[in-house]
């Protein structure tokens, strides 16, 4: 019975720092997929090279390993669903998610490599999206040039 309540607690303990993980970083899961459509929106379109570096990113990232692959997906898509209805509507209700981990430099930096990822996957990281890239530096209160924006 000792050993069955051990096992039973060490479970449920593992279940409730899943889930304490996974509410602690959901901000910068959402900042993330918003960072991720503001870029893939820059150029005018979200390329499937986009979709797929930034799937890569999600599916690698001990930071967003506790979410679900399709609730990341969802936020993106919400995101660029604003782009396609108004892009300046899309980019502010994006850097709003995104200014949200302003405060927590750690992550504000590892959002803007990602962001600069995206925006190269396709195999051109042109002017539109390093313009996205360093909007995304200011609303986060970083220097572009730290990131050769």
């Amino acid at each position: 019975m000792l050993e069955w309540l051990k096992t039973n607690a060490a479970k449920a303990r593992e279940s409730l720092t899943t889930e304490v993980a996974k509410y602690k970083n959901r901000t910068f899961m959402v900042a993330t997929a918003n960072a991720c459509a503001l870029i893939s929106a820059a150029d005018g379109e979200v390329s499937s090279a986009e979709k797929m570096k930034m799937t890569g990113f999600i599916n690698n990232s001990p930071e967003l390993k506790v979410f679900n692959l399709m609730e990341v997906i969802q936020e993106f898509n919400d995101a660029c669903g604003k782009f396609e209805f108004d892009f300046n509507i899309g980019q502010a209700e994006a850097l709003k998610n995104i200014s949200k981990i302003k405060s927590k430099d750690g992550e504000a930096r590892l959002l803007v490599r990602v962001a600069c990822a995206i925006g190269a996957s396709d195999g051109d990281f042109d002017d539109k999206e390093k313009a996205a890239c360093r909007l995304i530096c200011l609303e986060l209160g970083l220097n572009p040039a730290d990131f050769e924006l």
